[in-house]
Order: C-alpha cells, then structure tokens, then sequence
C-alpha cells in the first residue's frame, strides 16, 4: 500500500507542478533520445543501435529536418536505461543546428557499455526523462520523449499512470520497439513478447502525434532512426503504428511484463 501511495503521489507531482523552463534559447523540439541498454541485448546489439543515432544524426535528411523548422535548430540530450534508477545522461542537453553542431552530438555518443544491465523499466525513464526538461535553458514549441526498447515493462512502477503522467506535461511520447528474435524482442526468453510494437502502441507512445516505428532487423536500425528523428522534428505526420486514442477492448496488457516477471520468479 506505501509503494502504491509513493507512485501517486510522484505522478501527481509530475502531472501538477509548476513549470519552471527557462526561455534562454526558443527552438522547434527539445528532444531526448531515451535508449534501451539493457542485457536482453547482447552488446553487439548494443553498439548497433548507437552506431544507428550516429549515422542518422550526421545524415542530410535529418540536418535539412532540423534546418527546416520556424527556429531552425533543437535541443538533444540522449539517454540511457535498463530497470528502474538505471537511468544515465550520455550526452547532456546541447543546441544541434547544422552539420558540425549535429556531428559533435553523434561523436559524443561513444561505445557501447559491454556489460549490459538488468531490468527494463519503461515506467522510470519516462519518469526520469520528463524532469529533464525542467530548467534545461531551452525552451521548445515541442517537448519528446523518444524511447527505444526490446521488450516490456516488467520493474518499477507500472507503464500506464507514468505514460499518463508525462502526457499530462504536455510531453509526447514516441517509440523504437526493437524485435530482432522470433517469438520477442530480447534474450532472455522469459520476458519476450512477440506483438511489441503493439504494446509500444497501446501502452507507451502518446500524446498528439504520437507515433511507434519498429525494428524487425538489424539492417534497419539506422534507416528506422532516421525516420523518426525527422518525423519528430520536423513534426512530420506519421504513417505508422499511431498511438490509441484510448483504451480498446482487446489491446494489449500493459502489465504483461511484470506479469512474466513474477511468473519467472515463482519458478
């Protein structure tokens, strides 16, 4: 019953609270890239998926994108996660305007971590990420959260009050559901789905626009990115897996993770 009334009181702190963003610097999106690093990956996997933001960040499409909007530039900080406190700023909050300005972000973008972590917690980098952009020195027309991932949420709090939450802020939410295996998304088999980007769709992405793009095979990744990063700033109408308008009787079950979970547990 505490950890219950914790997550309340949490959401509605981040669902109410007065913004406080400061408007040094007015541009299109202020984005983060909230990237899945989790073990169910193995690190080639891992490094495939950050070589994927490094090229589609210095490709012409996204830099014409970026140059296209009222401001023509945004502000990018990229992220990364597994389960819950996992959390960790890779690249923090920098303005990206050109070629140079967008090749610097991707070059901060450095290997992979080799070990990989445990969990995967959908809930907390919504969470940890949406206080990002508080007094951040931008201030966006758009706020995105993009998330990518290959299973689940399945740790931490529940997906739906979290993705509520940070939608409430005025906050979209898109996804980069990664299934490379048959059967799910990642490596360890207990807590693979085989419809993830349904999931992504019915319990992760929201708010206006709000779109999934999944990623079927490693050959994809950049292409997959690329399109997604200029439908998120250039705030381009999506052709793909849009998020629903509201629950629907036979959707998926946002809490499929944590039950698997406590299925393998109990073995």
């Amino acid at each position: 019953m505490a950890t219950v009334l914790r997550l309340f009181a949490l959401l509605l702190a981040l669902a109410f609270a007065p913004s406080a963003r400061s408007a040094e610097e007015a541009v299109d999106v202020e984005l983060v890239l909230a990237v899945d690093v989790s073990r169910s990956m193995d690190v080639g996997e891992r490094e495939l998926q950050r070589q994927g933001y490094r090229d589609a960040l210095r490709h012409p499409d996204v830099i014409g994108a970026i140059q296209s909007g009222l401001h023509g530039r945004i502000a990018l900080s990229y992220v990364e996660w597994s389960g819950p406190g996992s959390e960790s700023v890779v690249v923090p909050w920098r303005l990206v305007v050109d070629e140079a300005s967008a090749a610097g972000f991707a070059a901060s973008i450095g290997p992979a971590d080799p070990g990989g972590r445990f969990g995967t917690s959908i809930s907390s980098v919504l969470i940890f990420a949406a206080a990002l952009f508080e007094n951040n020195g931008f201030a966006g027309e758009r706020l995105v959260i993009d998330v990518s991932g290959d299973g689940p949420n399945n740790s931490g709090y529940p997906v739906e009050p979290a993705r509520d939450a940070v939608i409430a802020r005025g906050i979209v939410i898109n996804g980069l559901p990664i299934v490379l295996r048959p059967g799910g998304g990642g490596g360890f088999r207990g807590f693979d789905i085989a419809d993830l980007d349904l999931y992504y769709r019915d319990c992760v992405v929201g708010g206006p626009g709000a779109f999934a793009i999944p990623v079927t095979s490693t050959d994809e990744f950049e292409t997959a990115i690329r399109r997604k990063l200029i439908q998120e700033i250039a705030a381009a109408q999506p052709r793909l897996m849009f998020a629903a308008a509201k629950s629907v009787a036979g959707g998926s079950d946002c809490l499929i993770g944590e039950k698997m979970r406590q299925n393998w547990m109990g073995r």
